[in-house]
């Protein structure tokens, strides 16, 4: 075998994917047959859980300055995200260049082999390994892996190449995606509805503007160069009757309404991740947080099985746990995008909407739908209310280690957080502390739900999400420990 995984595509999923296994001590190579970073902004921002996600690996402070907004939308409509109980807000104004950029360097320190320049042309699946057919920059070569994972976005070849069942709806519509310089519009945040569609207009750094244009009644076109920016200038005065064709485009995109999702997350040796499993709608900017959320959820389940600390039927639990959490993804820009692009017929529909948004029990459903925080694996029985949920931050005291529940996962390992100072707990811990790290601590304060009242102990997933509670779980600490971490040593 030439490396242990195989990651195709160096995209913010794939990026993200190779530093979990990086984390763990797993070989991997990264395939992508761009030579260099596009450097377009495309995905904006972060939402809440992606914050999160940044924050439990130390990264957050890689990024710069943030800006940050409790103000967002759902299909148009305005919501109000400050009713979450997230530590963080959500993230709006970082291009995708930067988030691409940040991971790439992070992955570059923790020892990955990028092959930039290589470009992926089959993949087969012998049973006892995968083999890909690569070209690179000198010549075409062949790489084996025990394992590989496509992360190569909605046309992705390595879905193609295996197979993946891929079914969905076709798109409806062609939208245009473009950053503007010399511009100077009002800002249309979350949107504004039209007689013949919708626009939005979002300020970037540098002077740029983002617009997104989308006309009803254009069909969608499957195009082998970007649209021109003539294209894009027309459509909006068309809709605005404002005249922007004097702007200087920096890049100018399309994108379609096509709503479609893998069956299956797995197939044999290979796996899928991101755009590559999943394409819709890119509704409240979802897309890229989602891909990144797959990379976390799968990069430690896939590192303990290449180093042989657990069977393979951990990477089912990938599957289970996250197509679901896709398909929501689809049902909501879906929603969305019958709320925002449709005509007057909907007009009803959004003032009932709009009515019902004031509602915190509503407005709070759907900001934690757009958010990721309304997420729930289903991981074991039990009562304690944060079984299977995030493990929201707790800063510690007592504790000769790190200083917050956040800071405990920044090395990708599992956590067992002792709150009671508990040495028989510790005592049957002790088989799991080559991957599972255990602090002793007290909380500062606990969160203002409840959720951890009386809890005297925490296991927590390196990907953030409560395993085994106690008081509250139905198994006892041994068996959590066993599922998701493999035998004892």
């Amino acid at each position: 075998m030439d490396t242990q995984v195989i990651v195709v595509g160096a995209g913010p999923a794939g990026m993200m994917l190779a530093g979990e296994l990086r984390l763990a001590g797993v070989d991997v190579v990264v395939l992508e047959k761009l030579v260099r970073r596009t450097g377009e902004s495309r995905g904006l921002g972060f939402t809440a859980r992606t914050m999160e996600v940044f924050d439990q690996r130390g990264l957050l402070s890689r990024f710069g300055e943030i800006e940050v907004s409790d103000q967002g939308h759902f299909g148009g409509l305005p919501v109000d995200f400050a009713v979450l109980d997230g530590a963080h807000q959500a993230a709006k104004t970082i291009p995708q260049s930067h988030t691409e950029t940040v991971l790439e360097e992070w992955v570059t320190e923790l020892g990955a082999d990028i092959r930039r320049g290589h470009e992926l042309l089959s993949v087969k699946d012998t049973g006892d390994r995968v083999e890909a057919e690569v070209r690179g920059p000198d010549a075409t070569y062949r790489l084996t892996a025990p394992w590989l994972v496509g992360c190569d976005g909605g046309r992705s070849l390595v879905r193609k190449s295996v197979g993946f069942d891929f079914p969905g709806t076709a798109a409806t519509m062609e939208m245009f995606l473009a950053d503007v310089k010399g511009l100077d519009l009002a800002p249309r945040m979350i949107g504004e509805t039209l007689p013949g569609g919708m626009v939005m207009v979002g300020p970037l750094p540098g002077g740029i503007t983002r617009l997104i244009v989308c006309e009803r009644g254009t069909p969608p076109r499957r195009r082998e160069v970007p649209p021109s920016y003539d294209e894009v200038a027309a459509a909006w005065k068309r809709l605005t009757g404002d005249d922007i064709s004097h702007g200087e485009p920096v890049w100018v995109s399309s994108f379609g309404d096509a709503t479609r999702q893998v069956t299956r997350y797995r197939q044999g040796r290979v796996l899928l991740a991101g755009d590559s499993a999943h394409i819709h709608l890119p509704a409240g900017g979802q897309g890229m947080n989602t891909s990144i959320q797959d990379a976390v959820n799968l990069g430690w389940k896939l590192a303990a099985v290449v180093l042989g600390r657990t069977g393979e039927a951990l990477l089912d639990t990938y599957h289970d746990e996250r197509h679901p959490v896709g398909q929501r993804l689809l049902m909501n820009t879906r929603a969305q995008g019958l709320l925002f692009l449709s005509g007057a017929e909907v007009q009803p529909l959004r003032d009932v909407f709009t009515e019902l948004i004031r509602y915190e029990p509503v407005g709070r459903h759907l900001a934690a739908m757009v958010s990721g925080l309304e997420i729930r694996y289903d991981i074991t029985a039990g009562a304690h209310p944060l079984l299977g949920r995030r493990m929201p931050h707790l800063d510690l005291t007592g504790s000769t280690g790190p200083g917050s529940s956040t800071e405990a996962l920044h090395g990708g390992r599992g956590v067992l957080l002792d709150l009671a100072d508990n040495a028989v707990l510790r005592r049957r811990a002790a088989g799991w502390t080559d991957r599972v790290d255990v602090v002793t601590a007290a909380p500062k304060t606990l969160p203002d739900d409840g959720s951890l009242n009386g809890t005297a102990a925490v296991l927590v997933r390196p990907d953030g999400y409560v395993a085994w509670a106690a008081p509250g779980s139905h198994s006892d600490l041994p068996t959590a420990l066993e599922r998701w971490f493999g035998p004892a040593r």
